[in-house]
């Protein structure tokens, strides 16, 4: 199957060939399907903390020394977000009219409250009354090309002397809740190749500003979506897909790869939020609050699971075991399996050993789908983790029925730790669960090709990490996944 070309090609790349194997094998058996004990909720599973609560994992958190990092994902093209308006270019093209009812010509009612307006009209040959030329200018080169940009270097909102970028918007934020006690923001973008340069420019361009209004030095790095985490490509029996030349094809896995990333953060605290998930500067106050109260409620139990690994490392009794292993039930709903007493306080212990994280959740008033729930493990016990619907039977009336009783989504508000009792970091791959993958049929010169992504980032790549959710307000999720989201309210003036 793979000759020693193609063992060359894939350790040239960093990958191993026991990695490119076992996708192989993937794409043969597929990926099995996640058991799910039962949604994750207020009753059991998400947290809903008190106004007195919040307040102390507020300042346990103001009163934090260690470091910060904000971890943004930002790599992905912002294509998506002009569906609507490649559409409208089409009729008009053909000389077709847009619906007056469309989002496409609302577009054109509003396009002056977008924050990129300012751009357009400073075009000598920019014509408003034009609507073949504004969509163009907006979308393609020569214009702001905006289909072809990352969503951090789009203009997202508009002030009254200045415009904002989704990325302006991070590190405002980030200034206000992860400026460390010695004044610096420390700020990791992932970010595609082709756009490295682009938004290093921004950012040395608006540095200086953003440093003198919120007294803060920033330590801002771009980093890569490493290509030893691309996945191979098969053809529809399997077999690897090869190029013209022969060579495999290799594609990016998916933001699980990012794993890699956070694995080579050194911090002691880590915090993720999505690059489009950003409102007006005077709409922070709940975004600010509640990623210091998620903070918070990680130092608190960050302390309490290290003291009982202090404790398992010493002398025992049967009252402590019991105590952790209701704990364990308790708070991260981790229900054990029988095991045998000679080695119960070790698979205590190894439970209780591994990366944290909190992670906020929103109502979403009952619809199914993705989000929180309370699952079986391999070893026969259950935790909690972050779903998407994909890795459920949805046609298995039982999975379908605990569905349909889930409260809340997952907006990616993420607070997390990756060092141990020690203060050693963990190696982050060692707790991924492999079997949670997604496959994907793409065509290429004219032929079917299967494509594999990773465990999702927040999805099996930390399935092994023990796991809080926190309830939150809606008013910290406000995504832009269309360019007609940026005309809500939490956008404009």
């Amino acid at each position: 199957m793979l000759n020693h070309f193609d063992i060359k090609q894939i350790e040239e790349r960093g990958g191993s060939v026991e990695s490119v194997l076992r996708e192989i094998e993937f794409f043969k058996n597929g990926f099995p399907y996640l058991k799910i004990d039962a949604p994750a909720t207020p009753e059991r599973g998400i947290k809903q903390l008190k106004k007195e609560e919040q307040d102390m994992a507020v300042q346990q958190f103001e009163e934090f020394t260690g470091s910060v990092c904000k971890f943004v994902p930002a790599s992905g093209a912002a294509s998506r977000m002009f569906k609507e308006l490649f559409d409208g270019l089409t009729l008009l093209e053909k000389g077709e009219d847009i619906d007056p009812k469309s989002s496409v010509n609302h577009f054109f009612e509003r396009t002056d409250s977008y924050a990129f307006y300012s751009d357009l009209i400073k075009m000598s040959d920019f014509n408003a009354a034009d609507r073949l030329s504004v969509i163009r200018k907006t979308l393609s080169s020569p214009g702001l090309n905006y289909a072809s940009m990352p969503k951090g270097l789009i203009k997202f909102h508009k002030y009254t002397e200045e415009t904002r970028t989704a990325f302006e918007e991070h590190l405002v934020e980030a200034a206000l809740y992860a400026k460390g006690k010695n004044g610096i923001a420390k700020l990791i973008v992932t970010v595609s190749p082709e756009h490295v340069t682009g938004f290093k420019s921004l950012f040395e361009e608006v540095r200086s500003k953003y440093e003198n209004r919120y007294d803060v030095t920033y330590d801002v790095i771009f980093t890569l979506q490493k290509p030893s985490t691309d996945t191979i490509a098969v053809d529809e029996n399997n077999e690897p897909f090869r190029k013209t030349d022969g060579s495999l094809l290799f594609r990016p896995g998916g933001h699980g790869a990012l794993i890699e990333n956070l694995n080579d953060i050194n911090d002691d605290i880590v915090i993720i939020k999505n690059i489009d998930n950003v409102v007006k500067e005077k709409l922070l106050s709940d975004t600010i609050k509640w990623k210091k109260v998620l903070g918070g409620v990680l130092l608190y139990y960050q302390e309490k699971i290290f003291n009982y690994i202090n404790i398992l490392d010493g002398e025992l009794d049967s009252q402590i075991t019991t105590e952790i292993k209701d704990f364990l039930e308790r708070e991260f709903c981790i229900k054990l399996p029988s095991v045998p007493d000679s080695i119960f306080t070790e698979f205590l212990r190894a439970k209780l050993n591994r990366p944290l994280r909190v992670c906020g959740m929103v109502k979403n008033l009952g619809e199914p789908g993705g989000g929180p729930y309370i699952v079986y493990d391999a070893d026969g016990s259950t935790s909690l983790q972050i779903l998407e619907s994909a890795q459920l039977d949805m046609n298995n009336p039982v999975t379908a029925h605990l569905m349909e009783r889930a409260t809340h989504f997952n907006p990616v508000d993420i607070v997390c730790s990756f060092k141990d009792y020690k203060g050693e970091k963990f190696d982050l791959n060692k707790f991924v669960d492999h079997e949670t993958g997604f496959i994907s049929y793409k065509s290429l010169e004219g032929r079917i090709l299967k494509a594999q992504e990773l465990p999702g980032l927040w999805n099996g790549a930390m399935s092994q990490w023990n796991t809080l959710f926190v309830e939150v307000p809606v008013s910290i999720f406000n995504p832009v996944k269309t360019i007609f989201d940026l005309l809500r309210p939490e956008h404009l003036d």
